[in-house]
C-alpha cells in the first residue's frame, strides 16, 4: 500500500493526491494520515508545491464528502424515520429521536461539520447527517472545506517539516483513529443492547 501510494503521487502528482483523498473519503482504503504527509514530504523536496498539495488534497476530500452528503439527501428524514420505526434496534434510534437529532442538527450543523472534518473516522460520517438533515449545500461546502483545509494543511505541513520521517505522523495518528473507531463500535453495541422499542399503541 505504501509503495502504491508513493508511486501514484510520483506519477500523477496533484491529480493522484486528489484521487487518493477522494477514495479515502468514499471507503477509506488509504488513510489521509499517510497520503498528505507523504505529499508534504515531496513538497519539501521541491518536487511539488506545498500549496498545490493542500489544494489537491482538499479537492479530493471535499468531493468525497459531497458524495456522502448526497447519500444522506437520498435517504432523507422521512425515509430514515420509516427505517427507524421498522428497524429501530439496529439503527439504534427511534422516529422521535430522529426528530430530536434533526432539531439539534438544525442549530449546530455548521460547527458539527467543521469539527467532524477534523476527527479521524468521523470525517466521512459527518456528511451523512448533514445530507439527511437537509443542510444547505453552500453552507455544507463552506464548513466542510474549512475543516478540510485545516486537516490537510496540518498533515501536509507535518510531512514537509518532518521530511523523510513523515511516516511518524501516521504512526502517531493511527492509535487516535483506532480509539475513535473502537469507541463508536462500543457505543453502537451499547445502544443495540439497551434499545427500547417505543410504544406505538
Amino acid at each position: 500500500m505504501f509503495e502504491w501510494t508513493t508511486g501514484l503521487i510520483e506519477q500523477s502528482g496533484y491529480a493522484g493526491i486528489a484521487f487518493m483523498m477522494l477514495l479515502e473519503n468514499l471507503f477509506p482504503p488509504i488513510p489521509s494520515e499517510l497520503i498528505m504527509p507523504m505529499a508534504g514530504y515531496m513538497a519539501g523536496q521541491g518536487r511539488l508545491s506545498l500549496i498545490g498539495v493542500v489544494l489537491a488534497g482538499c479537492v479530493g476530500s471535499v468531493l468525497g464528502a459531497l458524495f456522502w452528503y448526497y447519500v444522506g439527501r437520498w435517504v432523507g428524514l422521512e425515509r430514515l424515520k420509516r427505517w427507524a420505526g421498522a428497524h429501530g434496534r439496529w439503527l439504534t434510534i427511534s422516529p422521535d429521536e430522529v426528530d430530536q437529532a434533526k432539531h439539534w442538527f438544525d442549530h449546530y450543523a455548521g460547527i458539527s461539520v467543521f469539527i467532524g472534518r477534523l476527527i479521524p473516522a468521523i470525517r466521512t460520517l459527518i456528511s451523512v447527517p448533514a445530507g439527511i438533515g437537509g443542510m444547505n449545500l453552500v453552507a455544507f461546502l463552506a464548513w466542510s472545506s474549512a475543516g478540510t483545509v485545516l486537516w490537510t494543511t496540518f498533515l501536509a505541513g507535518a510531512g514537509y517539516v518532518l521530511g523523510s520521517r513523515f511516516d511518524q505522523v501516521e504512526a502517531w495518528l493511527n492509535p487516535v483513529s483506532n480509539v475513535v473507531i473502537a469507541a463508536l463500535v462500543l457505543i453502537y453495541a451499547w445502544r443495540v443492547i439497551t434499545f427500547k422499542q417505543p410504544d406505538t399503541r
